[in-house]
């Protein structure tokens, strides 16, 4: 089983904005995108395809 970790993160705003465009464009949560990115971003490749 997967353990999960809940962290505080703070953003620019800008940056958060698009995050947020991102996520709606790709109809997932703000929390899923930014999961999205960081697994694809460490070459998770089975996250390519896939929304978390």
């Amino acid at each position: 089983m997967d353990q999960e970790v809940r962290i505080t993160l703070r953003l620019p705003a800008d940056l958060h904005e698009w995050l947020a465009s991102q996520a709606k464009s790709a109809r997932r949560s703000l929390n899923s995108e930014i999961l999205h990115r960081l697994e694809v971003g460490r070459g998770d490749h089975s996250a390519d395809d896939q929304s978390p």
